[in-house]
This record gives C-alpha cells, structure tokens and sequence, in this order.
C-alpha cells in the first residue's frame, strides 16, 4: 500500500469534520489522491460514510456517531390502521446536520432542502420532540435514565435524536425514529393499556391529576400551563379512545375558579368552531371531579386504537422555511402561499382561525398552537391541510405566575381590508361564544359578567 494513501486515510476523517458534505473531485484534491483511489478508501469505511446521489453528482459526508451509535437511523411510520412500516432512513452527518428525504413522504420541501439535506434535523422531528408540562414529565425519567438535561429546551439534536430513538414510541404525529422506539411501539400493540369505561372516568381522572402533579409539582396552571395527562378512555362514536386532558387546581380560590373558567371557554370556543365556521376543531368534554375541572380534548393525531397520523406544527415549518421565530399567522402562512407550499384558500381558513382567537381574546396565539397535517393525496403539491383548532381560549383573563387575577379590558380588533372576510366570519362566530359563556352554568357568576360585557361590545362593532 503506497504510503501517500495511508496519509489520505488518516486525513479523510478530519477533512469531513471540516467541510461537511464534499464531492468526490472536492475529496481527491483535498487528500492528493486520484478519484478511483478515493471511492476505494470510501468503500472501506463502509457505512461511515453518507452518500447522497449518484454519477458525478454524488456527495459524501461522514456518519456522525451519537452517544457511541454510528449505524444509520430507521424511520417507520404508523399508518391510520395502525400498520407500522420502515419509510426511509435518517444519516446524522459530521460535523452537524442530518440527511433524510421529507418529500418521498409527502412532506413539503423548499428548492434549498429538495436533496434531503438538513443543517440541523429534518423539521418533523422537531415537533417528536419532548415540549410543555407532558414534555417536562418524560424529560425528567430520560434524564435518569439517559443521562440528557432535564430541561428539554436544552436538549442537542443529538440528545434529541438518542432520546426518541430509545423510547420515542409515543410521539406526536405518526413517525417513530429508531428500532429500539420502534420496539417499544410493537410492544404496546401487543399488551396495549386498558382503556377507562366511562363510569369510572372521574375516579381515573383525579387519580392521574394527583400523579402528573407529584411527579412536576403544582397543580394549578402556573405560568400560564395547564397540567396535563394523557388517557385512554370509552367514547361512544368517537374516531379514538386517545385523549388530552388538562386540568384545573381542587381548591377553592379565585386563581383555581379563573383557570377552571378558562377550561370551560377552550370547550365552548372549540364546539362555536365545529357549528358556527368551516374550520374543524378538537372535540371536547368538560369533567367535573374532586373539585378540579378537566377538559378533556380527543386527539387528533390517533386514529382508532392503534392508528396515527401527520402533524406538524407552525413552529417547525416557520424555522425550517422562515426563520422569523415569532408573528402573527396569516403573515406566516402568506409566506408559505408565496412559497407555494400552501393554498391561498388555506391562507384564508388561517386567516378566520387567528381573527377568531383576537376576537375572543386570546393572546397566546404563539407559533405551536397551530399546526397541520398531511393531505391523503396530493393536490398540485398543496398537500397540507390545517388539523383541527385546539388551544383556543380567552389567555387575556389568564392568572398571573404568582396566582393574582389582574383586572383586564378587551380591546375589539379591527382588520386591514385584506382581511375583512375573515374578520367577519370570525367575528360572527365570536358573538356565538361570547354569549355561550355568558350563560354557561360551569362559569363562575364574575366571569360571565366578563364575558356578557365582551359580547355588548363585541356586537356594537361591525364592519360596512
């Protein structure tokens, strides 16, 4: 063996560290050996090495290694019927990024990451990922067991990806990363959870309230989350026994009325969408139990028992596509439209949604409260649809951290003339819910007297 190769071998991986993805003329000037040399030394480091396309276009980039594990990541998806299949495989590149082609699965991609190149992780990972008060609770056993920060916001894409490939079976949407996640998916079809009859769902409730809060600690919404749990339940006529429930404190004070007050609205506001617009929205019951209110919201992503499907939320397509971090939604989704990834109408739907929540007050329209789903079929590539509306309640009235009910005014908004339809469809549908919770028996007297003087004003503004 000429010992300019040797040389070139014990270099390769150093190149890579530095230069990412390389071409094959880009390595063999780099290293100072001919190509054919080159895809020699290649095919010896096996799958260490990445390759993306072929011919003269083909690239290369070395097998980033994440806590020890170098083999490439299997990535299945659950369908509706709840078969599993292996779809695709994710390559962690050096020095960082990932390789995975979103749109063999439908899922949308701008000109810049059309060849399945990421500079972090593909963006549905993103929203697998540990998040809120639920996120919180899972974090803190993988900490234990994983060695990861308990605080997920903190997590790497490394530790993002060790994580869910281990025990990733219960993710949102329909993705599992991993066969170790994989595994334990099999496993729960196979000895699945029994699922709560509907006579002993107060029981159930309470007692699931009392271990999320001794697990995270409080049980009230400090911080303006609502504690949280998931369930398996008996629904008469429903798509999924799946269920979300929030839920509010057991005492008696005016911080734990306010928040059982806001459970309520988030029903009434999600019921006003299903009757009174277009829009789909989460289907939800009010629990009264041990003091507490759960609301308790049908998941969207589940179908049947063991069926799932698509989702994805603003946020992750806003850092994927965007990079604006923060906005209203219809200046988003314009955005999206320009970048032919959604449909003007689509715009539009978004467009009621978000006047909807302005005009019932909710200021907490932030970029993870809206998410979408994956069309059964491809329209002219707009394969996104919006999932249905959830989070949806009066935030403004929302307690402060330390528990104080600050007074507060509700301010009509108006629109600009481009968003004069969907200002009036939204503000015929919050005349709806404003009376709704005005004359709703689970509202505390003082939080109806709010919501009467909000529909007064609500309907002495209307537009020509």
């Amino acid at each position: 063996m000429r010992p300019q190769n040797e040389a070139a071998r014990a270099r390769l991986e150093s190149i890579f560290q530095r230069n990412g993805l390389c071409s094959a003329v880009q390595l063999s000037n780099l290293l100072e050996v001919s190509v054919p040399t080159l895809h020699r030394i290649l095919h010896e480091r096996g799958d260490q090495i990445v390759r993306l396309g072929t011919t003269k276009l083909a690239r290369y980039a070395l097998r980033r290694s994440v806590r020890g594990r170098q083999a490439p990541i299997s990535v299945y998806v659950i369908d509706e019927q709840g078969r599993g299949s292996r779809c695709g495989v994710l390559s962690l590149i050096a020095p960082q990024g990932s390789i995975w082609a979103l749109n063999r699965l439908g899922w949308p991609v701008d000109a810049e990451h059309a060849t399945g190149v990421w500079a972090g992780l593909p963006y549905p990972i993103y929203d697998m990922r540990p998040q809120g008060y639920l996120g919180r609770i899972f974090a803190q056993q993988a900490a234990l067991d994983l060695d990861v920060p308990t605080d997920p916001e903190r997590w790497s894409d490394d530790h993002i990806v060790d994580v869910l490939s281990r025990r990733g079976a219960d993710t949102p949407g329909n993705l599992i990363l991993g066969d170790d996640a994989y595994a334990l998916w099999l496993r729960s079809v196979a000895s699945p959870l029994p699922v709560i009859a509907s006579d002993q769902v107060p029981v159930c409730y309470m007692a699931l309230a009392s271990e999320v809060t001794a697990l995270i600690g409080g049980g009230s919404s400090a911080g303006g989350e609502f504690p949280k749990f998931t369930a398996k339940r008996a629904l008469e006529g429903s798509n999924t026994p799946h269920v979300i429930v929030k839920f509010s404190g057991a005492d008696e004070s005016s911080t734990i009325q306010r928040w059982s007050d806001l459970l309520v609205c988030e029903h009434l506001a999600l019921e006003t969408l299903q009757a009174h617009t277009r829009l789909s929205a989460s289907k939800s019951r009010i629990i009264k139990a041990g003091g507490r209110t759960f609301l308790e919201v049908e998941r969207f992503d589940r179908n049947g028992e063991f069926g799932r499907s698509s989702l994805i939320s603003l946020a992750s397509l806003d850092a994927s596509f965007m990079g604006s971090g923060n906005g209203d939604w219809p200046t988003l989704i314009d955005t999206l439209a320009d970048l032919s990834m959604v449909s003007r109408e689509f715009a539009h739907d978004v467009q009621v949604l978000w006047w909807f929540g302005r005009l019932i007050a909710n200021n907490d329209m932030h970029l993870g409260n809206l998410s979408f789903q994956l069309n059964a079929t491809d329209n002219d590539g707009l394969n996104l649809r919006m999932s249905p509306a959830y989070d949806m309640l009066p935030m403004l009235y929302a307690p402060l951290s330390g528990g104080e009910v600050p007074l507060r005014q509700f301010v009509v908004a108006l629109p600009l003339p481009n968003q004069e339809l969907a200002w009036k469809i939204a503000h015929a549908a919050a005349i709806y819910f404003w009376q709704a919770a005005s004359q709703n028996a689970q509202i505390s007297p003082l939080f109806q007297k709010i919501c009467e003087i909000n529909l007064m004003q609500l309907q002495q503004v209307k537009l020509v």
